[in-house]
């Protein structure tokens, strides 16, 4: 199992938009893979585009990205520099 946690930088949390590029690189892997808020406990499943929204990860949100099975140290390394390069998004971007 690797467990890593991230800090969510971009301005605009993990909206829509974010949470569908999570999704779609959580995807790609055949590990199981979960984020959970430090706050408060909740976890979802990384590769569920409900279950990411509904962490409601705004700016400034700690997440554990939780991963196990045959390819989970590249699946953790893969989310955390997506949340880490904001998603891709321009810093005055707005969705």
């Amino acid at each position: 199992m690797q467990r890593r946690t991230v800090q969510v930088i971009n301005r605009l949390g993990l909206h829509a938009r974010a949470a569908a590029k999570l999704v779609h690189v959580a995807n790609r892997f055949q590990s199981t893979i979960a984020l959970a808020r430090c706050d408060n406990g909740q976890t979802v499943d990384a590769k569920s585009i409900l279950g990411v929204l509904l962490l409601a990860a705004s700016a400034g949100t700690r997440l554990d990205i939780i991963a196990s099975g045959e390819d989970e140290a590249e699946a953790v390394e893969a989310i955390c520099r997506l949340i880490e390069s904001r998603f891709g998004e321009e810093e005055g971007a707005t969705s």
